[in-house]
């Protein structure tokens, strides 16, 4: 019995099982590859008019068939078939209805080993130019909402316990910090994933006489892949991708799992719009931070569809194999759950209300100027060993009174260290402590404002 499936011809003796059409078919998914698919075409075809191996007839026919099916695909109009397996096959049965050979010719000097690559790489390194842009913005959005904190007091923690005082604008901007490493991470990403593997063909190249180099620069590739078996088979460039996603997740998470203590009632350091919350079917006074938790959670996602693309390739021989069928999936979800996070964030965190008061009275607990203490006596000629046992000393004493440093009267003080003068108090201050810390990178307010300045700089 001849086979219908005419991407293999006569090759086999009977059609596809219906159960292994469906299990292999990628169209209900990879179809979102549509746009890149028909730009990778055109410039295969256009390359191939060049190099005389297609006639300029079949090129214009080609690039007529191909607009209309960008329209119908722009208006939901084109019906896709998972007999046809996946984007490619669909789209080019689409074009050869209605152009006839010209159509057929389209596959001339390639393969869809090395028309899947280009597609993901074409569509991977627009989505790194949308996430980085995105960061940005989220960037922006932190500053903003860091230029009105430069001298809100919070506590600085480690081990969650309170540390030293912090201005919260301070605390943010380390957030800035790490989201603009992840903005770097994607723009180097894109250096790698913007190589052309068309023209590579199924694995050992082609022998008509193409230029590799012309449909890169048509394409805008910076560069071909140099070696055909590598440019078919590898997803490196995508394993690199999910892996700075997973890292701009993580800093997410970090910052989720913060928000939700800090809009919990233990905290109460800020308030989240109610837009970015919900309630209880059953406790009524309920107000959840839904989406930290939310983004919380993806994270996990994220970095699981890492540890599946790794999985995906470490045993693979070389060239192609249909394993890689399953990393479509995974890099489509991850750079949805990454957009729609920046999204989600930016405005989120528009909508941020500092609990000042809170904050400060957050910061006095927990003895957070007690390194203040110790630098000052350290500034009066006491080792800083010795500096940091004297006021281990004098915070055991303030915590049996159940008070602060800076209520112990001077006398007190001074029965721990002769050396302590009125002058201790202005350093005991969490103004004080904050202002103290005045050089690149420092919490004082003055400083803060210059990295403010620097990234809205950097920014624009």
């Amino acid at each position: 019995m001849a086979n219908d499936n005419k991407t293999w011809s006569e090759r086999f003796s009977e059609p596809v099982s219906e159960l292994v059409k469906v299990y292999t078919a990628s169209i209900d998914f990879d179809k979102r590859l549509a746009f890149v698919d028909i730009q990778g075409s055109l410039a295969h075809a256009k390359m191939l008019s060049e190099c005389g191996v297609l006639s300029q007839q079949d090129f214009t026919d080609i690039q007529n068939g191909m607009n209309e099916i960008l329209d119908l695909i722009k208006n939901n109009q084109l019906e896709w078939s998972s007999d046809l397996e996946d984007v490619h096959m669909n789209i080019e049965k689409c074009l050869t209805a209605k152009v006839g050979d010209a159509g057929a010719r389209l596959h001339t000097g390639r393969s869809r080993n090395d028309q899947v690559a280009t597609d993901i790489r074409l569509w991977l390194r627009n989505e790194c130019d949308t996430i980085i842009k995105l960061i940005k913005e989220f960037q922006l959005a932190l500053l903003n909402l860091a230029s009105n904190h430069t001298e809100t007091v919070m506590p600085g923690f480690t081990h969650l316990q309170v540390a030293q005082p912090v201005s919260f604008a301070h605390h943010l901007m380390a957030y800035v910090e790490m989201f603009g490493r992840d903005a770097e991470r994607f723009a180097d990403c894109k250096k790698r994933i913007n190589r052309s593997p068309l023209g590579a063909a199924a694995l050992a190249g082609t022998t008509y006489p193409i230029s590799r180099e012309r449909t890169a620069e048509l394409l805008g590739f910076y560069e071909v892949c140099r070696n055909s078996l590598d440019a078919v088979s590898d997803r490196d460039f995508a394993i690199e991708f999910t892996s700075a996603a997973s890292l701009l997740m993580v800093h997410f998470s970090r910052l989720s799992e913060e928000l939700v203590l800090w809009s919990s009632q233990r905290f109460a350091f800020i308030r989240l719009a109610d837009r970015y919350c919900t309630g209880s079917s059953i406790m009524p006074q309920k107000k959840n931070p839904d989406v930290p938790e939310l983004v919380r959670g993806k994270s996990g996602r994220v970095v699981g569809h890492l540890m599946g693309l790794i999985t995906l390739m470490k045993s693979q021989p070389l060239a192609y194999n249909k394993d890689n069928q399953e990393d479509k999936e995974p890099l489509f979800d991850t750079v949805d759950t990454v957009i729609d996070t920046l999204r989600i964030y930016t405005d989120m965190v528009s909508g941020i209300e500092a609990i000042a008061e809170n904050m400060r009275d957050a910061a006095l607990q927990g003895y957070a100027t007690a390194t203040d203490l110790a630098d000052y006596l350290v500034k009066k000629g006491i080792p800083f060993r010795d500096s940091h046992g004297i006021v281990a000393g004098a915070v055991r004493y303030a915590e049996r009174h159940q008070c602060n440093l800076e209520d112990l009267p001077l006398n007190t003080l001074q029965e721990f260290s002769p050396l302590i003068e009125e002058d201790i108090y202005a350093v005991l201050t969490l103004e004080g402590s904050l202002k103290a810390r005045n050089h690149t990178g420092g919490t004082a307010p003055e400083q803060v404002k210059k990295q403010i300045e620097f990234w809205q700089q950097r920014l624009q």
